[in-house]
């Protein structure tokens, strides 16, 4: 039987080697390599492209989410699933904007991260309950003032993700100066001058009411 690779990003030894024995004990699975550093797993799974890895958001030379947005620009066909102690709505969205298909607390069990990775491997987005229901919650803006519109929020996300104008023109399969329209639409809604702003706001919006 094919066995399903995967590559682990942690800098704590003791998680680290917790995680390779689980995945390798499990049937249909198997580690092929291990990191500690980002700058070491930005090289190795660039060379590798193995079919999971599993990373960590704060590593001691940088950040696992910047080290998957790296990868992910150079077509890599790795799925990633963030491995983290971080429950924040900021942390989570940037790490689903720069590429991670999946993201799990280090509170989730064995069985389960290795359903998750099974999941993630089909197609799947596994994530600990806690971390979709702020995903859910980002669909639902109960300020009527400030309320974007589905199409508004999807051009708001393609600009999270770095897209420029005439990318979204083409992503939607409208006119940039609709883009544009839409741009100050939503700059008007959310009181603010700019992207970054509007993308800061936007998500401080998820966290309302919780």
């Amino acid at each position: 039987m094919e066995q399903i690779t995967v590559s682990i990003v942690e800098d704590i030894s003791e998680i680290r080697e917790g995680m390779r024995f689980m995945v390798n004990q499990t049937p249909g699975f198997s580690c092929i390599s291990i990191y500690n550093n980002a700058k070491d797993a930005y090289a190795g799974l660039k060379e590798s492209s193995p079919d999971i890895a599993i990373m960590d958001i704060g590593l001691p030379d940088g950040s696992g989410i910047e080290c998957i947005r790296r990868l992910k620009a150079t077509d890599i066909r790795t799925q990633f699933l963030i491995f983290t102690i971080y429950d924040d709505s900021d942390q989570v969205f940037e790490a689903l904007a720069a590429g991670a298909s999946g993201y799990l607390l280090k509170t989730t069990s064995p069985d389960k991260i290795m359903e998750a990775l099974q999941d993630l491997y089909a197609g799947g987005s596994p994530m600990s309950a806690s971390i979709a229901r702020k995903v859910v919650a980002s669909f639902y803006h109960p300020d009527k003032e400030n309320k974007l519109s589905a199409r508004e929020w999807e051009i708001l996300r393609l600009l999270a993700k770095g897209s420029l104008y005439k990318e979204v023109a083409a992503r939607l399969f409208i006119s940039i100066g609709t883009v544009r329209q839409h741009i100050h639409n939503i700059y008007e809604k959310l009181h603010v001058q700019n992207r970054t702003e509007a993308v800061n706001k936007a998500f401080g919006f998820y966290n309302k009411g919780e």
